[in-house]
């Protein structure tokens, strides 16, 4: 039942910048460009995603609700991919902490994979100005740090939905923001581009399960803040799971009968899903057969 409300709340904030209180020091910020996780105590904030710059100063009033004091500093920002709906308000959300030395100084997160692809030669200017946010990188896995008396740690997840990806769990509060590896609702973007595959993906979606315990009677426990959509627990990161694993099985079987990209698409995999998860079903099934054709035996 209280998953079920948390839901039904995430439903009716879908068109503004509103707060979702979570579990233990943990919110989530749900708005039209994605969702942000923010934990907040004495020490300060942690804040994981920032959306857009445009977004900057909605985010930010609803952050302010959750500090202990007006003034209240982001410390900490995460990062969990190069998407720009996740970065690109990491420098104007700081801004705006106005004269706070501590939000001035904050220490922004990201896998060195993403600060690797926003500093490539050939990327936009404006994704460079994404780069010079991030002033904190990790290569082993887990980076983690202690605030708020909670441990903090962030795992990367390999070549998932990028190569750069990375998911936070605050452990104290028992909560994991996953950024979009996990899209309940909608299918997953595979951006082979930037380093995705299918085969990450699904391997990311059982680190996931391994680190959330279902509550009684499979809801609650750890709850699951996705990159878009509602408030999750356990359960639903199995049924998205199996979803995708299922999916690229028909795909594989495809593949292995000789059938071109055409003919994939045209026998439709993923039909029996495409009414309950939004987004391009041919995109999803492409991304698919283009990462196993390519995968390496």
């Amino acid at each position: 039942m209280k998953l079920l409300t948390f839901a039904l709340l995430c439903g009716s904030f879908a068109w503004g910048q509103e707060v979702l209180p979570v579990q233990g020091n943990v919110s989530m910020i749900v708005g039209p460009g994605g969702n942000i996780t923010v934990q907040v105590g004495k020490e300060g904030m942690v804040v994981v995603d920032t959306e857009t710059a445009a977004a900057a100063p909605q985010v930010m009033a609803a952050i302010r609700k959750l500090g202990t004091t007006p003034d209240t500093p982001i410390v900490w920002v995460i990062n969990t991919s190069l998407d720009a709906d996740h970065i690109s308000g990491n420098e104007a959300l700081l801004k705006l902490g106005g004269s706070n030395e501590a939000s001035l100084r904050a220490r922004v997160i990201a896998h060195e994979n993403v600060l690797n692809r926003l500093v490539a030669p050939d990327v936009a200017q404006a994704r460079v100005a994404d780069a010079a946010s991030i002033n904190d990188t990790y290569f082993r896995s887990p980076k983690d740090f202690l605030f708020n008396g909670e441990a903090v740690m962030v795992y990367h997840m390999p070549n998932a939905h990028t190569d750069g990806d990375s998911i936070v769990l605050f452990r104290k509060s028992d909560v994991l923001s996953v950024g979009d590896i996990f899209t309940p609702d909608r299918y997953p973007v595979i951006d082979l581009a930037n380093g995705g595959s299918v085969q990450g993906l699904i391997d990311a979606l059982n680190r996931i399960l391994e680190m959330a315990v279902a509550g009684k009677y499979q809801e609650g426990g750890t709850f699951v803040i996705p990159g878009h959509g509602r408030l999750c627990d356990e359960a639903d990161v199995v049924e998205f799971r199996d979803m995708v694993t299922i999916i690229r099985d028909r795909v594989q079987d495809m593949i292995k009968k000789g059938m071109t990209l055409e003919q994939v698409k045209a026998g439709k995999p993923s039909r029996d899903y495409d009414t309950q998860y939004s987004g391009s079903p041919d995109g999803f099934v492409e991304s698919i057969y283009r990462s196993l054709a390519t995968r390496k035996p």
